[in-house]
């Protein structure tokens, strides 16, 4: 008998790198979950049926059946429970957006955006409340984007949120830099959701390599005092809403155009956000 011992192949972990980064980015979603009592268990149960719909969904072989066997090769989740995940009804389809952040976000979009809404400077102009002779109203914008809702109703919920408010000469004024899109925590969490679910496979997307790259791209600074960092968080706000107006603008241009084309069944997203914080003091970052 030979003394020499059989080698077990090693098996290539994950890469440390990606280890690296999924840990970081689960951080503040892990706070996030705990500050509204979300726990492990319960988080682990999504990943579980997260895991099995994905796996199903995009790791197919073409011309293969895909297995509970595969599918638990794949994810390392057990095949019983891959057979119970696959014959229970799936909770992760097409979440239905809030109707509210549907219907505000674009009556302001073409508020800020359109030319007829628009004063000689390019900002939102007060617009009369009620319709006038030669001049579009508030009423006219609702309208533009739903006839189903009344004009007053959408008038006092902006009134309540601080959104809108009337002059002296009974006009609707924006307040554009109030609006998030909605101030209701089930509206901001649908588009925490979306928003970031876009940006991570944007991500995702360029570090495998696929084509076209995706742009993907961020500045840091750190050792800076309080004041510099506010003058760069406003450079950043004024530059970054100047490159939404616009591509929003050119993109309601294009929906219309596209109105009715077979081909149009693509979708894009582009957005900014910034953060700020001290070094050890919720600094997720570098």
């Amino acid at each position: 008998m030979s003394g020499e011992q059989n080698e077990i192949p090693s098996v290539p972990g994950p890469p440390e790198r990606l280890t690296s980064a999924a840990r970081l980015l689960l951080r503040p979603l892990v706070h996030l979950l705990l500050s509204r009592q979300i726990t492990f268990p319960i988080l682990s149960q999504w990943l579980k049926e997260i895991y099995v719909e994905v796996a199903r969904g995009e790791f197919a072989i073409e011309g293969k059946r895909l297995t509970d066997s595969r599918v638990n090769l794949l994810t390392g989740i057990h095949r019983k429970d891959v057979k119970r995940l696959r014959e229970e009804p799936s909770e992760t389809g097409a979440e239905e957006r809030p109707r509210s952040l549907t219907l505000g976000a674009q009556i302001v979009a073409r508020w800020t955006d359109l030319p007829e809404y628009q004063d000689e400077h390019g900002h939102p102009r007060p617009l009369p409340r009620r319709p006038v002779a030669g001049e579009t109203s508030f009423e006219d914008l609702v309208a533009s984007v739903s006839r189903d809702i009344r004009p007053r109703s959408v008038l006092d919920e902006w009134q309540r949120l601080g959104v809108a408010s009337l002059d002296a000469a009974d006009r609707v004024v924006l307040n554009a830099d109030a609006f998030i899109p909605s101030k209701s925590f089930e509206e901001k969490a649908y588009s925490l959701g979306h928003t970031l679910h876009d940006h991570i496979a944007a991500g995702a997307h360029n570090l495998l390599d696929r084509e076209p790259p995706m742009m993907e791209r961020s500045v840091f600074y750190a050792s800076l005092t309080d004041a510099s960092v506010r003058e760069l968080l406003e450079l950043a706000e004024t530059r970054g809403m100047e490159s939404l107006h616009e591509v929003n603008r050119r993109a309601m241009e294009l929906q219309e155009r596209d109105t009715g084309d077979k081909g149009a069944v693509h979708r894009m997203r582009f957005g900014i956000y910034s953060f700020r914080a001290k070094r050890g003091d919720g600094d997720y970052g570098d």
